[in-house]
């Protein structure tokens, strides 16, 4: 997770604000699933344990974690589509 200038340049942007597990990594499944490949995801979503579930769907779906960021009253966390 290294590219800071990645949030200025996402392709989508998805709001789960508001949403508990697993809404916000199902919002960003359905959108990784129409991106091609090497666009960027961000979903700004409130749930605390999303950090966590972000790193994990990572890591089973082989798409990059490029960022996450705490942000006033949401964390962003920008995925790179495989």
């Amino acid at each position: 997770m290294s590219d800071s200038a990645a949030v200025d340049k996402v392709d989508m942007e998805v709001d789960a604000r508001g949403l508990n597990c697993p809404l916000p990594i199902l919002k960003a499944k359905k959108a990784l699933a129409g991106m091609q490949s090497g666009q960027l995801l961000r979903v700004l979503a409130t749930d605390p344990g999303s950090v966590r579930d972000f790193q994990a769907f990572a890591r089973q779906t082989g798409n990059e974690l490029v960022e996450q960021k705490q942000e006033t009253h949401s964390i962003a966390h920008v995925m790179r589509r495989r």
